[in-house]
């Protein structure tokens, strides 16, 4: 978690030319001179002061602003790291007061998204491998037999860096990140080890002092008296032990409209919503005619929910804006509207028939992923349980979805398709959240949300595979991507940008 937050801070830092953070400077290009290397980087020593010239790696004025401005302007899921809004300064064009998990999501998924469109290619992959590093290293699913190729990738994209950045940027903390590999190996995987929950059991910890004067005391003290608490609370009925928060994800449990808005629905026109073809028209009848016929034969054979099903929900339906459910905390479009979060984005990979044209009379079932926004939550009452679903905008699939060089996933959120079958149930998505492209602002780029808890189903490897196809493999440029470049394109000083950085002089 350290060291995660200190590479961080160094690479931000260096990029954004953040005072007593960067590691770039008038001394860091002397180190050039005495070493005899990189001439066209050193200080050029002038009337008006000393200033440096722009290095591979040096943003200039309007791409910081772009830098800071996807940022700031970035709507991420609730819990997913701080508002960024209170982290950025968009006038001195900097990040303070970064938090180690600030950092953490940075690192992994928010950095390569902010450089995107910034710097040279060759220096722009290369931040994107050691980002895809760290977030294939903190996978929750370790594929053992990958970790020599993940050391193998590390240890070349760290000499990568050597070749464009300063050597005062390799200190001991970007060495640091060549054992971490080896620290799984013996230990396993990191999120069962790392600091964030000592470092949350600290706060606790530091909420217990009242006298300043006799912190330890106080913290003694206060914990002794919680433990009695709990040990006579285990003799008392329906009373939760003190101190440890309530589950805060459950499954179905809805926030409902102001009011509790309940809405009525005509049946027919609820079937007419999902026909998009003849299955579809005459199923619910086909499956109420063999409910009938069994129950005829034999009631054993027939569970008590397949008869609700069959007998088909209440017409009045309960609509909710948000929605807690296997892990996940979902809100409609017009609920994040009016809020600084976004958990209204959901993919889903479901089977389907494919067809090459309109003339194929063989189509082929095969998995397709689709991308879309929540507008309405729906509990369907059958009476003995409830079943939520979610109604939404699907992006279409032909011309509303790609995937760049990188392999990272873009969505056109204005083209819209799929409209005759758009409710899902809500146990089956997964969370993302969409970041607009900076090339492209028609384009939305795809942004897993990993799941905070882990539960134990059959979806989890689906969330975690994922969640590693998009932040690490597909994300992480080959060596042989660097091989192609030209020598201009390799070079160590920036000519597309006149900005110099102006220091003090120095004797």
């Amino acid at each position: 978690m350290h060291i995660e937050k200190n590479v961080c801070e160094s690479l931000v830092g260096t990029l954004l030319d953040i005072p007593g953070k960067s590691k770039d400077g008038f001394a860091a290009r002397m180190d050039l001179h005495e070493m005899g290397v990189r001439k066209q980087l050193l200080p050029r020593v002038g009337q008006n002061g000393t200033k440096l010239p722009p290095a591979c790696y040096t943003l200039s004025r309007e791409e910081k602003k772009k830098f800071c401005k996807t940022l700031f302007e970035l709507k991420v899921p609730d819990g997913y790291c701080s508002n960024f809004r209170n982290l950025i300064s968009l006038q001195d064009l900097k990040l303070y007061g970064l938090k180690s998990h600030d950092c953490h999501a940075l690192m992994q998924q928010l950095l390569p998204l902010a450089i995107r469109s910034l710097l040279p290619k060759h220096v722009r992959y290369v931040i994107i491998r050691f980002c895809a590093f760290f977030s294939n290293l903190c996978s929750k699913v370790v594929d053992v037999s990958k970790l020599d190729q993940m050391q193998a990738d590390l240890v070349n994209t760290i000499c990568l860096l050597e070749k464009y950045f300063l050597p005062a940027f390799f200190d001991i903390m970007i060495h640091l990140p060549v054992h971490l590999v080896r620290e799984v190996k013996l230990c396993g995987p990191i999120y069962l080890r790392w600091m964030y929950p000592f470092e949350r059991q600290m706060k606790i910890l530091k909420d217990y002092v009242r006298n300043r004067d006799k912190p330890e005391g106080c913290i003694a003290e206060s914990y002794i008296a919680e433990e009695a608490i709990e040990f006579c609370i285990e003799y008392l009925s329906e009373v939760d032990a003190i101190g440890i928060p309530p589950k805060k994800y459950r499954s179905d449990v809805g926030l409902p409209l102001p009011g509790g808005c309940v809405v009525r629905i005509n049946r027919k026109l609820w079937v007419q919503a999902h026909r998009y073809d003849e299955h579809n028209r005459t199923f619910i009848y086909w499956l109420r005619q063999k409910v009938e016929i069994q129950l005829n034969e034999s009631r054993n054979n027939i569970s008590e929910a397949l008869r609700w099903i069959a007998h088909g929900p209440r017409p009045e339906v309960i609509k909710y804006q948000g929605y807690e459910i296997n892990g996940y905390r979902f809100h409609t479009k017009e609920r994040d509207d009016l809020r600084v979060v976004q958990n209204s984005g959901v993919y889903l990979e479901a089977n389907t028939f494919q067809i090459s044209s309109a003339k194929d009379k063989n189509p082929v079932v095969a998995n397709m992923s689709f991308y879309g926004v929540i507008q309405e939550i729906w509990e369907l009452d059958y009476n003995k349980f409830k079943i939520p679903v979610f109604k939404c905008d699907w992006v279409e699939n032909n011309h509303g979805i790609k995937n760049d060089e990188l392999g990272a996933t873009l969505v056109n959120l204005n083209r819209i398709g799929h409209k005759d079958d758009c409710f899902i149930l809500a146990s089956q998505p997964i969370q993302v959240f969409y970041a607009e492209d900076q090339l492209d602002p028609r384009w939305s780029i795809v942004i897993v949300n990993p799941r905070r808890e882990y539960i134990d189903d059959s979806r989890e490897d689906l969330g975690n595979i994922m969640l590693e196809h998009q932040n690490s493999s597909n994300l992480m440029p080959s060596v042989e991507s660097f091989d192609k470049m030209s020598d201009d394109d390799l070079a160590y000083i920036r000519t597309d940008i006149n900005e110099e950085t102006l220091v003090e002089n120095v004797d």
